[in-house]
């Protein structure tokens, strides 16, 4: 048995931010996927995965019944008989490996869902927010929901604010372009929840919070911007600038051994680097307006591209 596939997500712009009500630009990114799946021999990493979702499965049925249901028996008979979420996602690289997991349960096994066919109004993505929050929280001890809402949807979503998103079309991509965004692999797993709360205790601080509002979310939003415009200049102009506050301000977001690397790219403008989801390891995302010439700057490291300008 094999459920349908969901995507991993990349938020291109809005890590941190939109905690605080910057734009956001989530796109789905069908190179990683996962489904979930029952085999005769399972496999160690299907038993551990097996065995987290009983945990839960557990946790699912503590959820407020007004804001959304499971057909708990079934899920349980189906954990029982060995059921696992089969991923090629990979864990803490920010590019959504929990979220994905939300949307094939709440797929298969949420009562009344809201499903991709209908007419998404701006109530029922809030509403699907919320209850992909209130699931992914069993991960993260706290989430926004946007990534299971990337992945059940599969499209890419502009974030406004906090209570304002909406399905977006994003610019087509150039097979041939020259500039491109990418993921570099930095090689380490993060932990998303020990970031966000170095950015909570940084948020109690004046200067910091005045940072985030009169930088990094001026440019998040500008970013955001220029990408669904496709103004390539000026958003190449807008991620160094974002590039440069995150280097200034999130440096224990960004493994110690990229901090130099980072540098290298606003020196040279080969490339610009900036945070994949919370940071901390994973995957760092890459801006650059000649990929060849960030291939030769970065040809100790495994670039995979993942939009072309």
């Amino acid at each position: 048995m094999k459920g349908p596939l969901f995507y991993s997500k990349i938020l291109l712009f809005g890590e941190y931010g939109i905690i605080k009500d910057s734009k956001g630009l989530s796109i789905p990114y069908s190179f990683y996927n996962g489904a979930l799946k029952t085999d005769e021999n399972p496999s160690e990493t299907a038993i551990k995965s097996n065995q987290s979702l009983k945990k839960f499965t557990d946790y699912l049925a503590t959820i407020d019944a007004n804001l959304v249901s499971f057909d708990i028996e079934a899920l349980k008979n189906h954990v029982n008989a060995g059921m696992y979420f089969d991923s090629s996602i990979p864990q803490g690289y920010g590019v959504g490996s929990s979220g994905a997991l939300v949307a094939a349960i709440y797929d298969k096994y949420a009562h009344d869902k809201i499903t991709v066919l209908e007419n998404l109004t701006r109530e029922k993505l809030l509403k699907l927010k919320t209850i992909f929050s209130a699931m992914e929280s069993f991960f993260h001890g706290k989430s926004s929901g946007l990534d299971p809402l990337n992945s059940y949807l599969s499209i890419p979503i502009l974030i406004n604010s906090k209570d304002n998103i909406e399905a977006t079309g994003i610019p087509s991509q150039k097979a041939d372009g020259k500039g491109a965004v990418f993921l570099l692999d930095s090689g380490i797993i993060g932990e998303t929840a020990p970031m966000i709360s170095i950015f909570m205790e940084n948020m109690k601080q004046e200067g910091f919070r005045k940072m985030i509002k009169n930088q990094f979310i001026k440019h998040t939003d500008a970013c955001v911007e220029d990408f669904l415009k496709g103004d390539v200049k000026s958003l190449f102009n807008n991620t160094k600038q974002l590039s440069k506050v995150v280097l200034s301000h999130f440096k224990p977001m960004i493994p110690v051994q990229f901090h130099e690397l980072w540098k290298k790219g606003l020196e040279t403008n080969d490339y610009y680097l900036k945070l994949c989801g919370s940071g901390g390891g994973g995957y760092i995302l890459g801006f650059t307006e000649d990929i060849q010439k960030a291939k030769q700057a970065l040809s100790d490291y495994k670039l995979e591209v993942v939009y072309n300008f």
